[in-house]
């Protein structure tokens, strides 16, 4: 179980927050406004009021006792970047930091902090990505433009084993592991049969993954 400080209870700090305590681990959100720590007292580890502009109080939180520190502050540039000045001058290693305009990406950038998040900008490329290949459900990106594809097998593909998928749609795909219900099978081999809404992940360069699309549908 990890520990995670959130700085900012608005929109995207709550429910970054919110959805780290689903996972299991601890939570500390903080937030200027009494209305939203009060908002969330009862659903994180701990929630308190601070003003986090303020060197001390900062001090007073703990924080290097956290594995990452999100400062999730909207729209107010200047509390951000203080909180920024702050934690690095106490140490604190691990700092993600919201950004709202490329302005603030690049001192954030020059700040050194540990990861800088546009969550609109990234929200909209995914769901662009999406729309543009329904066929999948969820992606995630491993680097060197590899990725890592959840896809239903549709009904065309029901009865076909590993070996016959993989032959159509062509080289430089893997089958990682095929979910039928409640049963997962790791690297299947290629006499697995599948049905008709298997969940399917599958692991490639974009490139491939994008070429295969109308072999899916």
């Amino acid at each position: 179980m990890g520990q995670f400080a959130v700085i900012g209870l608005g929109r995207f700090g709550s429910s970054a927050s919110l959805e780290l305590m689903k996972m299991g681990h601890s939570v500390l959100g903080v937030d200027t406004q009494a209305k939203l720590v009060d908002q969330y007292s009862d659903e994180l580890t701990h929630a308190v009021i601070a003003d986090v502009t303020d060197k001390q109080a900062l001090e007073e939180l703990a924080l290097e006792n956290y594995d990452v520190v999100l400062i999730a502050i909207g729209s107010d540039l200047e509390a951000s970047l203080l909180c920024v000045v702050h934690l690095k001058s106490l140490g604190i290693k691990t700092i993600w930091v919201k950004a709202t305009s490329r302005a603030q990406h690049l001192i954030l950038h020059k700040m050194g902090v540990s990861r800088i998040i546009h969550p609109e900008e990234e929200m909209g490329v995914r769901v662009a990505q999406l729309l543009s290949y329904p066929m999948v459900n969820d992606y995630i990106s491993i680097g060197n433009g590899y990725f890592v594809v959840e896809i239903d097998v549709s009904e065309h593909l029901d009865g076909a084993n590993v070996g016959q998928f993989l032959q159509d749609i062509g080289d430089g795909i893997h089958v990682l592991l095929v979910k039928r219900k409640a049963e997962v099978t790791v690297h299947p081999d290629t006499l697995f049969t599948l049905a008709a809404k298997d969940i399917l992940i599958l692991s490639g360069q974009l490139q491939a993954l994008k070429s295969i699309a109308p072999k899916l549908v």
